[in-house]
């Protein structure tokens, strides 16, 4: 699947949207605090205003960043890399007079405040200077969530560590003596209080723990759990007839019957398909 036939991935504007708010508060303290030393009056509430003025330009500036990462990613030598370090002055220009143009709207417009934002050269050098940082810290942050959010399953997959599967169990016969029994040869499961039945071969056998636990110790693909007291080794069912309830009756090659519940029958017929 190629980038453009992947489903809208919400995580990345969520992600974006948290961070650009911390940003803004992180912002207008430094910047309160930074006026107040200078000895000049100003109120949070302004600051929070002007900042998020240069965030909102900033958000609208960011899937123009995530195309030129597409399309010239940095990886690919010198060039694309050049045509990123070119686009910071279009970045800075656009951010610049964009939030100069929404701070304005703001306080001018909507509150009747006066606000001044010169566009002078010395102006436009320093607000490129911080602009080259800015620049720098979204392309980190457009290639870190799509290194996190852009891979596909199938790589996600082939990371994970396996959990090793128990071939053999040791277990007590009825009676009190110990035996081993070789997992591929038990046909099905039953809760039992504290402990769990194994039924192999004609024979049980009485294991010390919960059914839950003993299912997250086995193999899905083999064994399914089909009822909140049962577990059925899927090579054993010989047949799946309909019950009362709702409810199916599965038949197991040992002879058995145990039910199959509405609750457990989705993940039954993931593996085995039950044909009305």
């Amino acid at each position: 699947m190629t980038e453009d036939e992947r489903p809208f991935d919400w995580r990345v504007p969520t992600v974006w949207g948290v961070l650009l708010v911390l940003s803004v508060f992180a912002h207008a303290y430094v910047e309160q605090a930074q006026t107040l030393a200078r000895g000049e009056s100003t109120t949070y509430g302004r600051v929070i205003a002007i900042e998020v003025a240069s965030h909102i330009v900033v958000a609208a500036l960011l899937p123009v960043i995530y195309w030129l990462h597409r399309r010239w990613p940095v990886t690919g030598g010198q060039r694309n890399l050049a045509v990123h370090i070119a686009a910071l002055v279009p970045f800075s220009v656009v951010h610049t007079l964009g939030m100069a143009a929404l701070r304005f709207l703001w306080f001018v417009g909507v509150l009747g405040e006066a606000y001044s934002f010169p566009i002078t050269a010395d102006r436009l050098l320093y607000e490129f200077a911080k602009d080259i940082f800015n620049y720098g810290m979204l392309s980190g942050g457009v290639l870190g969530l799509r290194h996190l959010f852009s891979r596909s399953p199938e790589a996600a997959a082939a990371t994970e560590v396996p959990i090793p599967r128990p071939e053999r169990f040791a277990v007590r016969r009825r009676g009190g003596s110990e035996v081993m029994v070789d997992v591929a040869d038990i046909d099905w499961i039953e809760a039992a209080g504290n402990y769990a039945i194994l039924h192999v071969k004609g024979d049980t056998f009485e294991i010390r723990s919960s059914l839950a636990k003993l299912e997250a110790e086995l193999d899905s693909r083999r064994f399914v759990r089909v009822h909140k007291s049962y577990v059925v080794n899927i090579g054993r069912v010989t047949e799946v007839t309909p019950w009362v309830s709702g409810d199916w009756r599965i038949r197991l090659d040992d002879g058995a019957e145990v039910n199959l519940s509405r609750r457990y029958r989705q993940r039954f017929e993931a593996l085995v398909p039950v044909k009305s």
